[in-house]
C-alpha cells in the first residue's frame, strides 16, 4: 500500500492541539519535530556540535511539524480532507498566532493530482437500501427504487465513502418523511442535506465554518438537479455569529446532522436542542469509540435522550431525540 506524508506546520504551543484533534480522527501514528527541542539538544550538548549536518540544523529552524501518514486510496484522500476540516476550525481559534500557521504539506503529492486522483479510487458506492453514490464521469442507470446522488470528489470532506458518512446516510434514509425540515451542521460537500432533499425532505439549511463550502454545496445540489429554492447554504460559526444564530433560529427542524468529530458535536449540543422540534432527530456522527462516553454524557445533559448507537470499525453515530 502507498502512503501519503501529511506535514501539518505548527509550533511547540500547537503540538499537543494538533496531536488531538488527528487522534480524535483515529490517527494514533504520528510524528513530531519540535524546533525547541533541538535547539534544546543543541544548547546542552555542545560536544556533539560537529557530529550534527549543517544541512539538519537548517532543517530543523524555523518550525514545529506534526507528521501523520494516510493511506493513498479513497478513504485516505477522505482523512486528507478530515484533516483539513479540523484545522480549519483550529484556525478560528488561533487568534493570536500561537499555534502557528497551521498549513499541510503533502509530501510528492500535488494539489492537483490529490484533488484529480479521485478518478482512479472513487467508484459507485450503494449505501442503505435506497442510495446509490457515484462520480459523475461514472455512467449508470438509475435502479428502479434507487436514489443516485452524483457527486465530483474533491478537496471538500464527505463523498460517502467514510464510514462517519455512510453512518449519517442511512439514519437520514430512515429518519427523513416527506415535508421534513431538515440542518446540516459541518455540511462540507453538502452531501447529507441535498441527500435529505432527494429522498423527500421538503427544505434544507446547510451551515459550514468553511466558506468555500457554499459553493461546493450548491455545486452538488445543481449537479443532482436539487432547486436552490429549497436549499439555503451559509458559512459562518454556530456558536458565535449572531446573524448566523438568528438566521437559522428562524425555522425549527425536523432533522439536524452532524457529521463533524466529538469535541464540536459536545459545544453544538445545547444549540441543536435549541433548533429541534419537539420530537425531532438529533444524528451525529465522527465519533471514535474512546469519545463515546463524553459525547453520550453531553447529549444527555442537554436534555436529548439516546434512541439509538450505531458502529462501524471505530467509529460511531449516536441518534437522539
Amino acid at each position: 500500500m502507498d502512503w501519503i506524508k501529511v506535514s501539518i506546520y505548527t509550533t511547540s504551543a500547537g503540538i499537543e492541539p494538533v496531536s488531538g484533534r488527528l487522534y480524535q480522527l483515529g490517527i494514533t501514528g504520528i510524528e513530531i519535530e519540535d524546533e525547541q527541542d533541538f535547539k534544546d539538544f543543541l544548547e546542552n550538548n555542545h560536544q556533539y556540535w560537529d557530529y550534527v549536518d549543517d544541512d539538519l540544523i537548517k532543517q530543523k529552524q524555523g518550525e514545529t511539524r506534526v507528521i501523520a501518514y494516510v493511506s493513498d486510496n479513497a478513504a485516505g484522500r477522505e482523512m486528507l480532507s478530515e484533516i483539513r476540516s479540523s484545522l480549519l476550525e483550529m484556525s478560528e481559534l488561533n487568534e493570536n498566532g500561537e499555534f502557528g500557521r497551521l498549513e499541510i504539506e503533502l509530501d510528492n503529492t500535488s494539489e492537483e493530482d490529490w484533488a484529480n486522483n479521485w478518478k482512479k479510487y472513487f467508484h459507485a458506492l450503494e449505501i442503505g437500501k435506497k442510495l446509490i453514490i457515484k462520480p459523475e464521469w461514472e455512467d449508470l442507470e438509475e435502479p428502479a427504487g434507487k436514489v443516485v446522488f452524483s457527486i465530483n470528489p474533491g478537496m471538500s470532506f464527505g463523498t460517502g465513502s467514510h464510514y462517519t458518512t455512510q453512518l449519517c446516510i442511512e439514519a437520514i434514509e430512515e429518519y427523513i418523511k416527506p415535508d421534513d425540515m431538515m440542518l446540516d451542521l459541518g455540511c462540507g460537500s453538502g452531501i447529507l442535506s441535498v441527500i435529505a432533499l432527494m429522498l423527500g425532505a421538503k427544505e434544507a439549511y446547510a451551515v459550514d465554518i468553511d466558506p468555500n463550502a457554499v459553493t461546493v454545496a450548491y455545486e452538488n445540489a445543481d449537479r443532482n438537479n436539487v432547486s436552490r429554492s429549497r436549499y439555503h447554504v451559509m458559512s459562518g460559526n454556530i456558536l458565535t455569529d449572531e446573524n448566523l444564530q438568528n438566521t437559522l433560529g428562524e425555522h425549527k427542524y425536523d432533522i439536524i446532522a452532524a457529521n463533524i468529530v466529538a469535541d464540536v458535536i459536545i459545544g453544538l449540543a445545547p444549540k441543536a436542542k435549541e433548533y429541534l422540534k419537539d420530537g425531532g432527530v438529533f444524528i451525529t456522527s465522527g465519533i471514535i469509540e474512546d469519545r463515546e462516553d463524553d459525547v453520550r454524557s453531553a447529549l444527555e445533559e442537554c436534555g436529548f435522550k439516546i434512541e439509538d448507537i450505531r458502529r462501524r470499525k471505530d467509529w460511531l453515530s449516536i441518534i437522539c431525540r
